[in-house]
């Protein structure tokens, strides 16, 4: 486990600025979860609070604080920090088909933890991973000219738009 830098460490290297210090989901846009999506959900965020890049275009000064939800079908992305403040709103419509493949995929593999093969459990587990890697992807691609993230960082807000995206 990474451990977060020091306050002087922050102030030392601009890097270190360009992350997340905050994340906030729109209660309002959030479903009813099972105890495995909730928790799913709980787990992005720590991660993305422990360990995150997240640096908006053209902005020098972080840390940030990203207030996430859907609005109209779309993906809203409230960011602040430093000077910087911006609503980024994203069409869902490039995710449609991929979540839905995601959650099918997700149901079969929990319910394969509980009754299926290590084997079939491993392959379930192989598909969402694949499924995820490219979701990720996709966020990437769509917050070009607008925020810069790691891969593990869009992977974790990926996880996050599909707790929104089960409301919507």
């Amino acid at each position: 486990m990474s451990v977060p830098p020091t306050c002087g460490e922050i102030m030392s290297d601009p890097k270190a600025q360009q992350r997340l210090q905050s994340i906030v989901i729109d209660e309002s846009s959030l479903a009813s979860a099972s105890r495995d999506q909730e928790h799913e959900r709980q787990v992005a965020i720590f991660d993305l609070l422990e360990d995150n890049y997240f640096e908006p275009e053209g902005e020098a000064l972080g840390p940030y604080d990203l207030k996430i939800g859907l609005a109209d079908n779309r993906l809203l992305l409230d960011i602040s920090g430093g000077s910087y403040e911006r609503r980024h709103l994203l069409s869902m419509s490039p995710f449609k088909s991929l979540i839905r493949d995601y959650f099918m995929v997700c149901d079969s593999y929990y319910d394969a933890i509980r009754n299926a093969s290590p084997a079939q459990i491993e392959a379930l587990d192989m598909g969402r991973r694949g499924l995820h890697n490219e979701g990720s992807s996709l966020l990437r691609e769509r917050l070009a000219g607008k925020v810069s993230t790691d891969l593990d960082t869009s992977r974790r807000l990926f996880t996050l738009i599909c707790a929104l995206y089960r409301r919507g």
